[in-house]
């Protein structure tokens, strides 16, 4: 019934998530909390929502908005990785790591996007 759960980059988003709440929201000051802590919370959170909400949606075009709106999100998760870095919060190996996760998640939901509009 919950067609996305099977998708690939659902689940890749799933597991960015985990990662980014594991090894980059505890390196964050308590004092960035509800500022830089919480906007990378809602990005990647938005990553896996629009997949999931466009999932639904009964046409390809509509599916492809949403993957494009999930993308949209994808990119402000890998501005906020550069602000950790300019802050000093993590360190240039971890910022690498993250962004080549991003980088290939992000090719695979514009791949899937374009896919759905040439339909």
């Amino acid at each position: 019934m919950f067609r996305f759960r099977d998708w690939r980059i659902y689940n890749e988003a799933r597991a960015l998530r985990l990662d980014a709440h594991k090894n980059l929201i505890p390196k964050i000051p308590e004092k960035e909390k509800y500022s830089l802590t919480s906007q990378i919370q809602r990005a990647i959170d938005s990553v896996i929502l629009n997949i999931a909400e466009g999932s639904y949606r009964k046409t390809d075009k509509d599916l492809a908005h949403f993957l494009n709106q999930s993308l949209a999100s994808l990119y402000e998760f890998v501005a906020a990785l550069d602000l950790l870095l300019d802050s000093k919060y993590i360190k240039e190996a971890e910022h690498r790591d993250f962004c080549e996760k991003s980088e290939n998640l992000a090719r695979q939901i514009s791949a899937f996007s374009t896919f759905l509009r040439k339909q």
